[in-house]
């Protein structure tokens, strides 16, 4: 077992590791057997208890650029930040947040002498310079809160977790500790005392930010869903993080599921207990036509990395009229629609639970809908929100499924409605039709 760096530990010590996969020592068996086989049983097996994502990190060379893009397409206002007017001299560390969705932008300052500032006791510097030049905008950080930290941790390292920083006292009852997730991602574990809750800080070190405008910056995203990786080899990664969390299989699907005639696809989803921490892992499949677009993703991005951020809406349309209002002054931009064909079906799946009009507007706004045996689902994706084809955002709403827990609380079971199984396809096609417009155009030739 690699060492666990301290707090103290230097830069070099806290840079990120070039692991892909698990060593082989470390791999368990875990083999696919596709959608129509799959049996959905939660053995309620986690190593910890985990309540619900927490944040999500993403490291980049300019935090002030990146985040008030995703505060203007996704209308999540500045409400928390770390830098060097709060006496951060390591790096500026920005929070946007929209309901409970917290996407939080770091960027290294010049000088890493500096570290001794750093309010995120992880940050190193040098490697986060390097993650941005390797990955450009991206995802380093993957939160969950626990109920503590440390025992999370150890329960995760005992179980074959690779460390990645060990527990440490963050403050005001704070503690955090990280393990390995996949290429150079992390999984942050987050815990903190329940009493007063909402008066806490996002974390130590970090200053609230009142915005006036916040209400009226309200796009109606309420949380984050899901979180998926594309890495190589899917069977090492999902066994390795089963193991190490004692997370269960939610779902699946081969290519035989959801591929096209092109390209494909296989995926996992993994659980925790209550089935809200959901962490999807796919891979490519080799062979067809074009190249997938899991392969696509590995190699502009430079190795395994997080995928997209699955970002669910109470109220999906209003959610999606406000963010394509924006999406040519600067928001983010969608696929393709899907064929007017498409709907069809929609009406066939959901016409009982979705009035015409909503159907309508669904197909106005290319929103592609889709059930299981539970519930609905309705889910759209971004293009990809950087400069490369490779992280993009989901937005989700689940319909049905809703039960009351023992204070007698209305709540919405996990997963409601499924993963999209019969949009996938659809899905890939956008995909497909995206690569084919990054592909070089040939220049015309001039008859001698």
């Amino acid at each position: 077992m690699p060492p666990v760096p301290t707090p103290a530990a230097t830069a070099a010590a806290a840079a990120p590791v070039a692991n892909t996969t698990p060593a082989a020592a470390d791999q368990s068996p875990f083999r696919l057997v596709g959608h129509r086989n799959f049996v959905r049983v939660n053995p309620r097996s986690d190593r910890f208890h985990a309540f619900s994502f927490h944040h999500v990190e993403l490291w980049c060379a300019d935090a002030a650029s990146a985040a008030t893009r995703f505060s203007f397409a996704l209308g999540a206002p500045l409400a928390a930040r770390s830098d060097i007017s709060t006496g951060n001299s390591a790096h500026a560390s920005l929070l946007h947040r929209s309901g409970s969705v917290s996407f939080l932008f770091t960027a290294p300052y010049a000088s890493d002498a500096a570290a001794a500032t750093a309010t995120l006791p992880s940050f190193s510097a040098p490697a986060a310079r390097r993650f941005a030049a390797d990955r450009g905008l991206a995802v380093r950080a993957v939160a969950v809160r626990v109920a503590d930290a440390e025992d999370a941790f150890r329960a995760s390292v005992d179980a074959g977790a690779r460390p990645a920083f060990e527990p440490v006292e963050l403050g005001l009852g704070f503690r955090l500790a990280e393990v390995e997730l996949y290429g150079d991602v992390v999984l942050r574990y987050v815990s903190y005392p329940d009493d007063d809750a909402t008066s806490k800080p996002f974390l130590p070190g970090f200053e609230d930010v009142i915005n006036p405008l916040a209400g009226a910056m309200d796009y109606g995203v309420r949380r984050i869903d899901h979180i998926a990786g594309n890495v190589p080899e899917l069977a090492p990664v999902a066994g390795y993080v089963s193991r190490f969390t004692g997370f269960h299989e939610l779902a699946e699907f081969t290519a035989e599921d959801v591929g096209t005639a092109e390209s494909g696809l296989n995926s996992v989803v993994l659980a925790n207990n209550a089935e809200s921490v959901l962490i999807g892992v796919n891979e490519p499949v080799h062979g067809t036509k074009r190249r997938s677009q899991i392969q696509t993703y590995l190699d502009h991005h430079g190795g395994p990395g997080v995928q997209h951020v699955a970002l669910a809406s109470d109220d999906m349309l209003r959610t999606l009229r406000e963010m394509r209002a924006r999406s040519a002054m600067g928001g983010f931009e969608f696929m393709a629609h899907p064929p007017p064909s498409y709907y069809d079906g929609v009406r066939r799946r959901a016409g009982d639970v979705l009035s015409e009009g909503q159907i309508k507007e669904c197909q106005e706004l290319g929103v592609m809908v889709d059930r299981d045996d539970q519930g609905v689902v309705l889910q759209i994706f971004t293009k990809p929100v950087g400069d490369r084809p490779t992280f993009f955002l989901e937005i989700i709403q689940r319909i049905g499924c809703m039960e009351k827990d023992e204070t007698g609380k209305d709540y919405q079971r996990g997963a409601c409605g499924g993963f999209g199984k019969g949009n996938v396809t659809e899905l890939f096609r956008c995909l497909e039709e995206y690569d084919k417009s990054l592909e070089p155009k040939q220049a015309p030739t001039l008859e001698p």
